[in-house]
């Protein structure tokens, strides 16, 4: 059995994780537990992308062009993580990065100048990632969330069904994952999204879970439940 295509595409896949992590978080996310936190008015990212085999070389130049304007319009970095699996729908991203812009203003901002000061900026996107989504939310409230590696952290994304009563299979789905143990560390909804990267679902939340068990007998229940209500799904497990 020939297993060598196979390891250097593992290595191919971790140097690609190491170059994001330095250049877009600023530190390696390590084995503690990661806290993120937002105020009032500012504005959450989630990226989900994943990187090609060239995007190690191609990155610092974009880290020199793109994601220097970024920051200059107010972007801050916050920790990445890795999708370790992909529970429910056909999406299998392999990177989860939340981010941070002060505002939406600035946020918008970056969306309407970014091509005039990088000409280049979707080419050179397209050519580091075979996938790249985003979502981003203005903060209702200040929140403040952790994510621990020794948890089972669940990320799920739900498109509702037109016309139908979305809220009350949303408290009842949520109710039932609180009574098997689940722990809500965030829940989004209104989220915008960019032209050529549009992802918005209608309802995100990340649970955490003490352990793997806990979450697959709750996630059983529902895959075998037929969901009206539900018009598209896609779950992770981040870490």
């Amino acid at each position: 059995m020939n297993v060598k295509p196979k390891i250097i595409r593992m290595k191919q896949t971790k140097l690609m994780m190491v170059v994001v992590v330095l250049f877009l978080s600023g530190t390696m996310v390590n084995a503690q537990s990661q806290t993120l936190t937002f105020k009032k008015g500012e504005v959450l990212d989630i990226l989900l992308f994943n990187g090609k085999p060239e995007m190690g070389k191609l990155f610092p130049k974009y880290k020199e062009t793109a994601f220097a304007f970024a920051v200059k319009m107010g972007y801050q970095p916050q920790p990445l993580f890795k999708v370790a699996e992909t529970t429910q729908g056909g999406y299998q991203p392999s990177t989860f990065i939340f981010g941070k812009w002060p505002n939406i203003a600035a946020r918008k901002k970056f969306l309407d100048e970014i091509v005039d000061n990088v000409p280049d900026f979707h080419e050179q996107r397209r050519a580091m990632w075979s996938t790249f989504y985003v979502s981003f939310y203005e903060m209702e409230n200040d929140i403040s969330f952790g994510i621990d590696p020794n948890k089972t952290v669940v990320a799920t994304h739900l498109w509702k069904q037109d016309g139908v009563d979305f809220s009350t299979f949303q408290g009842e789905w949520l109710k039932e994952a609180k009574s098997q143990g689940a722990k809500v560390l965030l829940e989004l909804r209104n989220p915008n999204s960019a032209v050529g990267y549009l992802y918005k679902p209608d309802y995100t939340v990340l649970l955490e879970w003490n352990d793997r068990a806990s979450f697959d007998a709750f996630s059983a229940k529902y895959k075998a439940m037929e969901l009206q209500e539900i018009q598209n799904i896609n779950q992770f497990v981040i870490q």
